[in-house]
């Protein structure tokens, strides 16, 4: 019996977090706990900060154990070009949740200038598709005709998104909104109030403090605001050793606290790996969620700017 009415409880649990994410899926973007890596996803001055041709991947499972939560794949790449003023970037999301599928396919261009000695200002924009399909009508509704039960086969929402990023070897902090337009999902069909992909505005930035010669350690911030939904607010601080290896704590406000690992297997080839546990009611139903990073520099310029591991 006791079988029985756990996965009568699980189901509850799988039907309540479809429907929050049905409310929910114009007004959240994917989440990222090793986001300080992430950058470009989220910031399009971001693109060319690294002085190098920079591929990232990640993969992220989210409450694992529990049919239909969220499972993102990103890849992005982003250079300089015409002597560091410029760069240009690629951002490729791909983004499930219960019946919901959304594919982004972004592009990125920032402009800098020299603001200090030591430190540079960047100015981005960024341009792209999202391509969602839901497969709304295979939920069931205990009310007959709920406007709220649509499917949305292949739209197409065109996008376009904003950012300013501000950095130095040590340290940065941008401010961006990577989708400004506020389209709606459906076809028109229906009356829904929420059917709008909403504005998120994004506030990072962190710095690396020399401890020693050999330990450093850096926090970092992501503040994250949509209307319709809570202030998100992360914070996290790593600690590196020897240049080589990194550990560090995170927490999401009201939400998890995660653990995150690095290791620099050369100054231009690092590994990331991020676990979550969640603080909530979820906490019971699920073995936590995964994140695994994979980044590497190219530098094809014949010089020494690449002479240790950059930490953001």
């Amino acid at each position: 019996m006791k079988q029985k009415n756990r996965k009568s409880i699980l189901s509850v649990i799988t039907v309540l977090l479809l429907l929050l994410s049905l409310d929910g899926v114009a007004q959240q973007d994917p989440m990222y706990t090793q986001y300080m890596y992430n950058t470009l996803s989220v910031n399009p001055a971001y693109a060319g900060s690294r002085d190098a041709l920079s591929l990232t991947g990640l993969i992220r499972e989210q409450w694992v154990g529990i049919k239909g939560a969220p499972s993102t794949q990103t890849l992005t790449v982003h250079s300089p070009i015409y002597n560091d003023n410029m760069g240009l970037g690629l951002s490729v999301v791909n983004d499930k949740v219960g019946p919901i599928h959304q594919t982004m396919l972004f592009a990125d261009y920032s402009y800098s200038i020299q603001a200090t000695d030591n430190a540079k200002l960047a100015f981005g924009l960024k341009a792209g598709v999202n391509l969602l399909q839901a497969n709304l009508t295979g939920l069931h509704s205990n009310q007959g005709g709920d406007q709220a039960i649509y499917n949305v086969d292949n739209r197409l929402l065109p996008n376009v998104g904003v950012g300013v990023y501000y950095y130095s070897d040590k340290g940065y902090v941008g401010v961006s909104a990577p989708k400004l337009l506020q389209q709606r999902i459906s076809d028109g069909d229906t009356n829904l109030n929420d059917d709008l992909q909403r504005r998120h505005y994004f506030l990072i930035g962190g710095y690396v403090f020399d401890l020693s010669e050999n330990i450093k350690f850096k926090p970092s911030f992501l503040l994250k605001a949509v209307q319709g939904a809570p202030l998100s607010i992360d914070l996290s601080g790593n600690f590196f050793f020897n240049d080589k290896f990194g550990v560090g704590l995170a927490h999401r406000f009201d939400d998890s606290f995660s653990g995150l690992l690095q290791y620099y297997v050369t100054p231009q080839f690092r590994i990331g790996y991020a676990y979550d546990f969640t603080m909530t009611e979820l906490r019971h139903y699920n073995s936590g969620s995964h994140e695994l990073m994979v980044s590497y520099d190219f530098n094809f310029i014949n010089d020494t700017r690449i002479r240790s591991p950059r930490f953001f």
